[in-house]
Parts: C-alpha cells; sequence; structure tokens
C-alpha cells in the first residue's frame, strides 16, 4: 500500500514542530554561555531566524486548494501556525538581542546597514511578484520606510545633538516576552536599531531598553520628517503636507507630539501590524452615536415643530376622533435583515465583543435618520457568516430582532439606506476598546425614473473603507491575481465577495396605520411600532388638548413624556416594557385592545409600575454597549423578581433610587421639541 501523501499544511506544521525543537535545544545550550561558545550559538540563531522567515513566506502562500484532500477548520489551523511561528521568532530576537556582543547593541554598522538595506530591496522585488494576502502589503510599505530611515540616519549612542532622532508612542504597549520595552501612549523614546522584522531596539528616558513593534511609534523629529518626506511615496506625502506644524516646527516638538497622538488612532496600528483586513475603518455611525442625542430614537420620536415655531409640523389631532391624524410619508416600508455572508474576521490580537449592523436613512453625502442597531448571531463553526433574528423561547429581545420599519420623508432622488456593519472590539494586549466597521452597503430606494424599487430580496455588496470612500475592497486578496475571464470562476469569485442578505417588505393596512401615527422620520424595530404609536397619542393629547393656548410653553406634569424617551434608547428596558405590556394586554376584552382611551391608560399604568422605578433606580448601573458585566448585571436587577419595584416601594427603607430631579417629572417643549 503506498504512504499516504502529506499536504502543504501538514508539512509546515512538521517544519514548525522541528523549528520548535531546535529553539527549545538552543535557549537550554545559551542559559550559561561560555566565551568560545557564544560567536556559534548567534549564529545558530540567526540561521533558525532565516529558517522560520522561509517558513512563513511558505505558510501565506498556502491556500486550502492546495491540499491533496479536504481539512477541518483549515483557515483556522493556519492562523495558528502563523501564531506559532510569530512566537518563535520573537523568542530568536530576544536570544539574538542578549548573545550579541555589548559595542553591537547600539546599532549596526553602516555595511551593516547597506547589507541588510540590499536584502530588503530585494526581498521586495522577489516578493512583488507572489502572490501574498493584504498584510504583507502593509508591512511591505513599512519596510521601504526603514530603508529610508536607515541610508539617511545613524541611529546610535555616538548620534548626538541635531542628528539624533526621537520617536513618540502612539498607543501604550505592554511588553509579553523577556526583552520586549513597555511604552506608555505619548512617551518619547530613542531608537538604537531597527531590525527588518519590525521589532525596534528602544530606549526610553529612564535608560531602559528593550524591543518595540515600529508601528507603535512616529518620528518626532522635524529634520527627520522633511528627509522622509524626499523618501516617501506619493500618498504619504499628502498626509505630511496637511500637518505643516511638523515642518514648521522647530524649537519644541509639542505640536508633532500633540498631532501624533490625537490624529492617528488605534485602526491604523492594527491595520500596519495586520490585526485587522486592509477594508476596515474606525465606524462611521458609531461616532455619530456618541456625540449625544442627535442621531438616536429619543431625539426623532420627539415632535417636529413648524417654520412659524408656534405648531407642529408632524404631530396633529382629527377632530371628529380625537385621535393622532395619520400622516404618509414619501418611504414608509419593513425590512428584514437576512444574513451576512463572506464577512472576514479580524485578527487573533482582538477579542470581538458585538458583532452588529447598524442602518439609517441615507443620501450619499448626511445621515437622515436616527441610527438603528441590530446584533448578530454569530457561529464559530461558520466565522464568516452572520445571521439575526435567532430562534428562542420566549419574546425576542429587539436588539436581536432583524425586523424594522423605516419611515423619511427626504425628497432626495439619492435616498436609500445605509448598513454599515460593525464589531466592538477589545485588544488583548492593551485592554483598549473600540467599535470598527467591517464594511457597507447602500440600497437606493428610487431608480432613475424616480420610482420606487421592487419589494423583494435584495443581495447587496459589502463595500470596504467608509460610505465616503468609492472603489475600497474588503479584502485584496481576491482580486490580486486579476479579475478572471472565465464564467466558472468569475461565479466562484462572486461566491467570495461579502454580501448583506435583505428583504423588503410590504407594509399590510394595520402597520401603516401604526406607521402613520409616527414621525416623518425614524427607523426602529418592529416590535416597537404598538408601543411607539400610543406613546405618540399620549403625547397629542399633552401638547394639543391640554395646553391652555398653543403659546404656553410651561413646563408639563408627566412623567411618562419626560422619561420614555430615554427608555426607547435602552434595548434591555424596552424589552422589559414590552413584556409587561404583553401580559396586561392578555387580560383585555377585544373590544378594548382598539380602543385608543384604554390603551392609553394601560399604557401610563403599566409603564409607571415597571420601568420608570427601573430607570432611576440608584442599583441599576449605567448602559454600557457590548460590556456583557453590565448588561447581565442589569437583566438581572429587571428580571429577577425579588428585584421588582413599583411606586408603591419607591418611598420604602428597603428600596433605594437616584435623588429626585425635576426633569424626571416634568417635560419641557423647547428643549424637547425637534427645531
Amino acid at each position: 500500500m503506498p504512504p499516504r501523501r502529506r499536504g502543504p499544511l501538514q508539512t509546515v506544521q512538521r517544519e514548525t514542530d522541528d523549528i520548535k525543537r531546535k529553539v527549545d535545544a538552543l535557549v537550554r545550550d545559551a542559559a550559561e554561555p561560555d566565551a568560545s561558545d557564544r560567536t556559534g550559538t548567534l549564529e545558530r540563531c540567526k540561521e533558525l531566524q532565516r529558517e522560520v522567515e522561509e517558513i512563513t513566506k511558505t505558510l501565506k502562500k498556502l491556500s486550502k486548494a492546495d491540499e491533496p484532500a479536504p481539512v477541518g477548520n483549515y483557515d483556522q489551523c493556519k492562523r495558528d501556525e502563523e501564531k506559532r511561528l510569530l512566537t518563535l521568532y520573537e523568542r530568536l530576537q530576544s536570544l539574538a538581542l542578549q548573545l550579541q556582543p555589548r559595542d553591537q547593541t547600539a546599532g549596526p554598522s553602516s555595511s551593516q546597514r547597506d547589507q541588510e538595506s540590499e536584502e530588503e530591496n530585494s526581498d521586495e522585488e522577489d516578493e512583488s511578484s507572489e502572490d501574498e494576502d493584504a498584510e504583507e502589503e502593509v508591512q511591505d510599505d513599512y519596510d521601504d520606510d526603514d530603508n529610508a530611515d536607515s541610508g539617511d540616519e545613524d541611529i546610535g549612542p555616538t548620534a548626538t545633538g541635531q542628528g539624533s532622532v526621537s520617536y513618540i508612542a502612539l498607543s501604550a504597549f505592554s511588553g509579553e516576552e523577556e526583552g520586549d520595552l513597555s511604552i506608555q501612549k505619548g512617551e518619547v523614546l530613542k531608537v538604537l536599531s531597527k531590525n527588518k522584522d519590525g521589532w525596534w531596539l528602544a530606549q526610553n528616558s529612564k535608560g531602559q531598553k528593550g524591543l518595540v513593534p515600529k508601528t507603535f511609534l512616529k518620528t518626532s523629529s522635524p529634520q527627520d520628517s522633511e528627509r522622509k518626506n524626499e523618501n516617501e511615496d506619493e500618498g504619504e506625502s499628502e498626509e505630511e503636507e496637511e500637518d505643516p506644524d511638523i515642518k514648521s516646527s522647530k524649537t519644541s516638538n509639542w505640536d508633532t507630539v500633540r498631532k501624533a497622538v490625537t490624529e492617528i488612532d488605534a485602526t491604523d496600528v492594527l491595520s500596519a501590524m495586520g490585526a485587522i483586513p486592509p477594508g476596515f475603518r474606525p465606524s462611521t455611525l458609531s461616532r455619530l452615536l456618541e456625540e449625544g442625542r442627535s442621531y438616536r430614537a429619543s431625539h426623532f420620536i420627539q415632535p417636529k415643530l413648524s417654520q412659524s415655531q408656534l405648531s407642529f409640523k408632524d404631530l396633529h389631532m382629527d377632530p371628529d376622533t380625537g385621535k393622532v391624524h395619520g400622516r404618509p410619508s414619501r418611504v414608509s416600508l419593513t425590512l428584514t435583515l437576512w444574513s451576512c455572508r463572506m464577512i472576514p474576521p479580524p485578527g487573533v490580537g482582538l477579542q470581538v465583543l458585538s458583532r452588529h449592523v447598524r442602518l439609517c436613512a441615507f443620501n450619499g453625502t448626511q445621515v437622515l435618520s436616527n441610527i438603528h442597531t441590530v446584533r448578530a448571531t454569530y457561529n464559530s463553526k461558520s466565522p464568516k457568516t452572520w445571521s439575526f433574528s435567532p430562534r428562542m423561547t420566549g419574546m425576542l429581545p429587539c436588539l436581536l430582532d432583524g425586523d424594522c420599519f423605516l419611515r423619511c420623508d427626504s425628497e432626495s432622488p439619492d435616498l436609500g439606506i445605509l448598513f454599515e456593519l460593525g464589531v466592538t472590539y477589545i485588544r488583548n494586549s492593551t485592554g483598549e476598546r473600540g467599535d470598527l466597521s467591517c464594511g457597507w452597503a447602500f440600497l437606493k430606494l428610487f431608480d432613475e425614473s424616480g420610482a420606487p424599487v421592487a419589494l423583494r430580496t435584495q443581495e447587496l455588496t459589502v463595500h470596504g473603507g467608509t460610505p465616503f470612500e468609492k472603489d475600497t475592497d474588503m479584502d485584496t486578496t481576491s482580486t490580486k491575481r486579476g479579475y478572471p475571464t472565465g464564467v466558472f470562476q468569475q461565479m466562484l469569485l462572486a461566491r467570495k465577495i461579502p454580501k448583506l442578505v435583505v428583504k423588503l417588505k410590504s407594509v399590510n393596512t394595520r402597520s401603516r396605520e401604526l406607521l402613520n401615527l409616527l414621525p416623518d422620520t425614524i427607523v426602529g424595530s418592529l416590535s416597537t411600532v404598538r408601543l411607539l404609536g400610543t406613546y405618540r397619542q399620549i403625547l397629542a393629547d399633552a401638547l394639543l388638548l391640554d395646553r391652555v393656548t398653543m403659546y404656553n410653553a410651561d413646563l408639563i406634569c408627566s412623567s411618562v413624556l419626560a422619561s420614555f424617551p430615554d427608555v426607547l434608547d435602552q434595548p434591555d428596558l424596552m424589552d422589559a416594557f414590552r413584556k409587561s405590556w404583553t401580559e396586561s394586554e392578555i387580560n383585555l376584552r377585544r373590544s378594548d385592545k382598539r380602543d385608543i382611551n384604554v390603551l392609553k391608560q394601560m399604557f401610563v399604568s403599566v409603564y409607571m409600575g415597571s420601568v420608570f422605578p427601573l430607570l432611576y433606580s440608584a442599583e441599576m448601573p449605567a448602559p454600557c454597549w457590548a460590556d456583557e458585566e453590565v448588561e447581565s448585571q442589569r437583566a438581572r436587577i429587571i428580571y429577577s423578581p425579588s428585584q421588582k419595584t413599583s411606586v408603591e416601594t419607591l418611598l420604602s427603607s428597603q428600596c433605594s433610587h437616584q435623588a429626585f430631579d425635576i426633569s424626571q417629572v416634568t417635560y419641557d417643549l423647547i428643549s424637547s421639541a425637534q427645531h
């Protein structure tokens, strides 16, 4: 029987095992080396470094199609091998630093730098003809910067005065291996030597030396910045032109430090390190949500004042029925988020806290509505696929509900729905949190003739970058070989393109009546439409019927009107309100379920008896997005029978609550209404 053929990935795994055994033996031999053996041990260390580099290059060229037989979880196995090789290389780098003679630790000689520069240039020429992933492209760009620096600068302990080069730490780095140097954000460092693997030997103000990733550093010397402008590519020179303070600073580096710390965020560092795909960007919609309430549902649920500021544009009462007069909007539809396919996952250095889709009305230049978030369900067996509305017993939380509604009265011909796929992450090395955009998709709601698009299932292509960037690929690995010409090859490529599947649905009569009660522009979960419509009825009574005159702007005593918008921005409290509402609605007669007066009374009773006490409870922690500990603590307080409170128990000694504020029970029309 012939021997079983070994696959390329298995061959790399065996070679990595052999290298690991050699590294372990080398570390044991170098524990207490003699003077005569120090040079030989250093040569063995460098030889093993070259072997690790060759194996790493071979591994990055491999693909699943090269295997003679199917391999389960191929991508994960490949990432694990890359991590093992990186760990071995770091160990060898630290060992070489210890074995290097003291007279050479300050920095390489000019001949060594020239030799390294020639080797790097030759490596780049070889790599330019090979098919590598986007991480190697980013690394090659930084290698070009290193060649320019090593050819122009003489970094070492003898460089003093104007020849010395200082660098600023862009982000905090905690050394995990022996020989690493821990740094803080904004710290000024002196680089002693630059290695082509991306780890630089640096010295801090206390005289401590160690290795630091070059992507965490930025030059702080104005002379060095001018020389780099002559050697860097055209794109980087344009970025330098945008910072004239760096060139004009002659006496102080504070302007450079401030710009380096404030303008370059962690996403640039993560992209340079290869921890995220090249199409990822800082989340645009997350930043808008952090700016305040301008893009939240609590702002758009409020009535909108007319141009005269004396009446309301989108809130009118029907005098015959005493109900809110329904207002049709240019766009009023429901949609279902179905799934996301072929979404590239972040690297191993990031822990993902949440995968979600944010959607809003968009006209190509600005956001026109509030931003609604739907959290995706993730399956580790299919890491590139996101799903929505998971099956579960009981009521589906509105944060996980993929059924949404959208209303917008904009007359823009480019009106559509913007979908931003995002992740909330935490860095394993620094503990830093952040929000990334994994791509975006845009669904235009009107064609060139102005007719609405067909209400059907839409497969939207997910683009990289931001909605304001054009022709940015999510992942460059699929297009590096060029675009295929064969029909079969094009079909295979189409299956690898990131897609968002959305189903547009027509609105039935009952849902249309409820949606017409809402503001002209708003986006939200379809499961909350009934509650939002009832709130608008209560709001119309207070503003259009109960006020003495339409010119009266006194405070309105109503806890419901004052606090419900805050509850609308907290999905877990909205779920608690929906649950209590459903339990109370079961006991109503069929005729009462359509009686608006009965529904308004039940709305106030259920809200004040369940949600309002929780909103101002001292035991309830403040909401924090994608914080599992805070979310679990809030859920225990909301749904635990022992923690349930009511209006009757608010004043008891056993219940602690926040200090009373007049804004909790009064509605301010002037500050709340949309202008």
